[in-house]
């Protein structure tokens, strides 16, 4: 009988290779908030999945942008330094159908920091090829160049060849016992998961700059008898912002808590209200102090 396996597995990239998705569908449920538009990951935030054989930690992180200004994106690149640093286990995702200057920067990244650590490649988005072949003569390249201890090309969308990568992880980790109960899904509480709800439908429904200005604060989270009542804060940084995410009468506000409603009440398994207001809090994503109360660097 082979020893039980259990460890934390920092996955890290460049922003929309598809890192939250390819951790989704790891762990079998939606943890963690997804959009098309770069960098809608912020924070740190742990992923667990309990098996006969092994716990796996997933350990989500910010993408890696060089050269990023601000408060904010000093936070987002603590949160996935601190996440490298302490992983049992590395997966770099890239997309097909080659590495971009980007995804080369990553590994040059990491390659001070992973000492004798596993580092497998993820190949993500081959089911956007339309000739699977094609992608042959790239991972002969790079099982040449020897810079991961296993290459995995997959889909993360659509779910092809995932169980090939966690088979692989599984291997990686060290021999020891859970760390977590077994029905533990997340080191992040449903409020924490309510506001990245709420963000997650802001990226999602409004262009340009609106979402990189837009943070969430659960004022309220109360479970009551027949439904969780959660009251929330969407804070812009002006008041054009405002005036563009509320809408006409109110229909981008709208819009935005009926989604984050119903998908929260598929999380959480019960009815949900969900009450909405925006404010205006000028200079926010660059001013630390206020990082800090929204609950900002504290995954560090």
């Amino acid at each position: 009988m082979s020893a039980y396996r259990s460890g934390t597995i920092a996955v890290f990239g460049r922003p929309n290779v598809g890192k939250s998705t390819l951790i989704n569908r790891l762990l079998g449920h939606k943890l963690l908030i997804t959009s098309p538009k770069p960098q809608t990951t912020r924070h740190r935030i742990l992923g667990i999945k309990t098996t006969a054989d092994a716990q796996f930690l997933y350990l989500d992180t910010p993408g890696l942008v060089w050269g990023g200004k601000g408060a904010l994106a000093r936070q987002m690149d603590g949160a996935t330094a601190s996440a490298l640093a302490e992983a049992d286990c590395l997966v770099l995702v890239a997309a097909c159908p080659r590495l971009q200057d980007d995804d080369e920067r990553a590994l040059d990244f990491v390659k001070g920091l992973r000492g004798d650590r596993p580092l497998i490649l993820a190949l993500n988005k081959v089911d956007r090829m339309a000739h699977k072949e094609a992608l042959l003569p790239l991972l002969a390249a790079l099982a040449e160049r020897r810079i991961a201890t296993e290459i995995v090309p997959l889909s993360a969308r659509d779910g092809s060849n995932v169980e090939a990568l966690e088979a692989v992880i599984a291997r990686a980790l060290p021999e020891r016992e859970a760390l977590y109960p077994e029905d533990q899904l997340s080191d992040r509480s449903d409020r924490f998961v309510a506001a990245e709800f709420v963000r997650e439908q802001v990226f999602r429904r409004f262009a340009q700059e609106i979402p990189y200005v837009t943070t969430v604060d659960i004022e309220s989270f109360r479970e009551e008898k027949h439904l969780v009542r959660i009251e929330a804060i969407i804070y812009v940084e002006k008041e054009g912002q405002k005036a563009i995410l509320v809408g006409q009468g109110g229909a981008g506000l709208k819009a935005v808590g009926s989604a984050a409603r119903r998908a929260l009440e598929r999380h959480l398994g019960r009815k949900v209200y969900l009450g909405l207001w925006v404010k205006v809090r000028g200079g926010w994503s660059d001013d630390a102090r206020a990082l800090q109360s929204l609950g900002y660097g504290s995954d560090n």
